[in-house]
């Protein structure tokens, strides 16, 4: 009976599925990826299910409405983030993922009412998780940006004492950092040599939103007004030295509690095997007596 109902949900999902697709005119599977490798970074393959979400998220975006000061905040964001998708395709993505989940609610009801409800607190979860994808893209990136700002100081420190130009200090370290920061700082060099260079500097604080990038860009600012920076990169560079080996402290702190997981979880395995064993000796044992 169970997996008759299965069965009619899963053929009744299926159905709703290519009415909705038809309704909304999504295309074709080929198309679909053909636009979606389109300028695709890095080589990472999309799946199916998700390039359909994606097809039904750009058709809910079409009509979203957001307030002018949620779209402004998460188009800063997204594009902080580098995420190439508009605010109103972003929110739509989340609610789409999460009716997809949704959805599964109804079939399930006819099997067990609790695991109806389970599925739709995933649901939920998973709008929760996905409208907050952004806010956790800009805090890793932003964290792996101030992990080489240390070294970036010192690099400027040094190249500054035997040439003045920002932009030259700038590229002569780019080339040598993490691919975040390398973005970055590209974009500043193009936009100090297309432009002013203190609005420029300006921008590249604004996009990374971290303090320790306004000290650098505070100094930055200085060398391209033409002031005496030199002690203010000396104690810059003491103060970020400071902040990477208290970074560098937390995650040599942090190996321990990981190895010592791993090995109450490897005692656990050892105790189950003894124990399997052990209890296979005596039901032996227990047979051959009676």
């Amino acid at each position: 009976m169970y997996i008759l109902q299965i069965v009619i949900g899963l053929f009744a999902a299926i159905g709703v599925g290519c009415i909705l697709a038809d309704i909304m005119k999504v295309p074709t599977m080929k198309a679909s990826k053909a636009a979606n490798n389109l300028g695709k970074k890095g080589n990472k393959k999309t799946s199916v299910i998700e390039i359909y979400l994606k097809e039904f998220a750009s058709k809910l975006a079409q009509k979203l409405r957001l307030n002018e000061y949620r779209r402004s905040q998460l188009e800063a964001d997204l594009r902080t983030a580098g995420m190439d998708e508009s605010p109103e395709e972003y929110v739509a993505n989340a609610v789409v993922k999460a009716v997809a989940i949704g959805i599964l609610a109804f079939p399930a009801f006819f099997i067990a009412e609790i695991l109806a409800f389970f599925i739709l607190f995933a649901a939920v979860v998973m709008y929760f998780s996905e409208s907050k994808k952004v806010s956790k893209t800009i805090a890793e990136k932003r964290k792996k940006i101030e992990y080489e700002l240390p070294r970036f100081v010192g690099s400027l420190e040094k190249t500054l004492k035997h040439q003045k130009g920002a932009v030259f200090a700038i590229e002569a370290f780019k080339d040598t950092t993490c691919p975040e920061l390398k973005e970055e700082l590209e974009i500043t060099i193009a936009d100090m040599r297309s432009g002013n260079e203190e609005a420029a500097l300006t921008r590249l604080e604004s996009r990374v939103g971290s303090t320790m990038m306004s000290d650098v860009t505070r100094g930055l600012i200085g060398v391209v007004r033409g002031d005496d920076m030199e002690v203010y990169w000396g104690t810059t560079a003491l103060k970020f030295a400071d902040y990477q080996r208290e970074q560098l402290k937390a995650q040599a702190n942090a190996v321990p509690r990981k190895v010592r997981k791993l090995s109450m979880a490897l005692l656990f395995c050892f105790i189950l095997i003894y124990v399997a064993v052990l209890g296979q000796v005596l039901l032996t044992s227990m047979t051959t007596m009676f």
